[in-house]
C-alpha cells in the first residue's frame, strides 16, 4: 500500500504526556494509556505522541519509545499512531525514525521544521527528503513559524509534495490563508493539509484543507469532530455555526498573551474535567491560580468532553 493511501482522518489529535506527581516527574502510562482511549472515544482518528504538546524537548529518547508503545497498545486497531520523531539533527531523526519502524510502534512519524538553527528552505527541503526516503513509514511534516522562527514557504512545501511520495501531508500552523490556499493549489490531490491551530480549521479546511492536528480535541473532541464533518460534507452553514461556538475555547487555551506556553492550559483543563495529567516539566511552568481559576469557571459552562475511557 502507498503511504498516501493510508488514511489518517481528518480529527488528528497531539496529545499531552501525563506525568506523575513525584520528584522525577516520571512519564504516567497508565494515565496516557487512558487518555488516548478518551480521546478515541470522543472522535480523534490519529493520536500524535511526543509531539511539541507532548513537551517532546523534555522526553528523552527511551521515554518516547516506551511512550509511543503504550499508546499504540492503548488504541489497538481503533486508530493510529503518529510518533513525533524530527527535531533539528537530520542524521538523529533518521536514526530515531528507523528504530520506530523497526519497533512498530507507530503508523507514521511527524516532522518538525527545525528550530534554533534557522536553516534555508532548500536545506528544510534536504532535511525533510532525507528524512522520509530514509523509512517506509507516511511522514507528515510540521510547519510551526511562532515556535521555529523559520518559516517553511509554500514552494518548499509544494517541491516536497511533489517529489516524495511517502510525505503524505502538512500540519501547517501559519496563520497565512494566502499561504496555505497556494500549498493547496500546488500539491497533487493525495497530499494532506491540516490545521496546525485549532481557531482556524474551518477557514483552512474552507479554502481545501482536509482537517485538524488539534489540541483542544482533548476537552471538545466531540465538538470539533462535528465541525469537521459538517465542512467536508459542504455543510459550511453548520461548519461555521460550530466555528464561532468554539472560538472561545481556542482564545482561552491559546491566549496572544500569556504567562505561560502551551500545553500548560490544555494540561489544566483536562486536570480541572478529571483526569490528572500531572505538571509540566522544566523550562515549561503550570499555569497560574488565577488562570487556572479562569479556566475552571470557563470548562463549567461549556459542552466539554467527559474524561472517561
Amino acid at each position: 500500500m502507498r503511504a498516501r493511501d493510508i488514511e489518517f482522518g481528518r480529527l488528528i489529535t497531539a496529545m499531552v504526556t501525563p506525568f506523575r506527581r513525584d520528584g522525577a516527574q516520571s512519564v504516567d502510562h497508565e494515565t496516557a494509556a487512558q487518555m488516548a482511549r478518551i480521546l478515541v472515544a470522543n472522535g480523534t482518528d490519529t493520536i500524535v505522541v511526543s509531539g511539541t504538546t507532548g513537551e517532546s524537548p523534555t522526553l528523552s529518547h527511551d521515554e518516547k519509545l516506551a511512550l509511543f508503545r503504550t499508546v499504540k497498545e492503548a488504541v489497538g486497531a481503533s486508530a493510529k499512531v503518529i510518533a513525533g520523531t524530527g527535531n533539528y539533527n537530520t542524521r538523529e531523526s533518521i536514526e530515531f525514525t528507523h528504530e520506530v519502524e523497526a519497533a512498530r510502534v507507530a503508523d507514521g512519524v511527524l516532522l518538525v521544521v527545525p528550530y534554533y538553527n534557522n536553516p534555508p528552505q532548500e536545506g528544510l527541503y534536504r532535511h525533510f527528503r532525507a528524512i522520509a526516503e530514509s523509512t517506509s513509514l507516511p511522514a507528515m511534516v510540521y510547519n510551526v513559524p511562532s515556535r521555529t522562527v523559520r518559516n517553511m514557504d509554500a514552494g518548499t512545501t509544494i517541491r516536497l509534495a511533489n517529489d516524495v511520495p511517502n510525505i503524505i501531508g502538512v500540519k501547517e500552523a501559519t496563520d497565512n490563508l494566502d499561504q496555505v490556499a497556494e500549498i493547496i493549489s500546488g500539491v497533487p490531490s493525495d497530499f494532506r493539509l491540516w490545521s496546525g491551530n485549532d481557531g482556524d480549521i474551518y477557514t483552512k479546511m474552507a479554502v481545501g484543507g482536509y482537517g485538524v492536528v488539534s489540541v483542544a480535541a482533548h476537552v471538545v473532541g466531540r465538538l470539533i469532530r462535528r465541525m469537521v464533518d459538517s465542512t467536508a460534507a459542504g455543510d459550511l452553514a453548520e461548519g461555521a455555526r460550530l466555528h464561532r461556538h468554539l472560538l472561545p475555547v481556542a482564545r482561552i487555551l491559546f491566549p496572544p498573551v500569556s504567562p505561560v506556553s502551551s500545553p500548560a492550559s490544555i494540561k489544566a483543563a483536562v486536570t480541572l474535567l478529571g483526569l490528572d495529567v500531572g505538571g509540566l516539566r522544566l523550562p515549561m511552568i503550570e499555569l497560574p491560580d488565577g488562570a487556572r481559576d479562569r479556566l475552571g469557571e470557563f470548562l463549567k459552562g461549556f459542552d466539554t468532553d467527559p474524561m472517561e475511557a
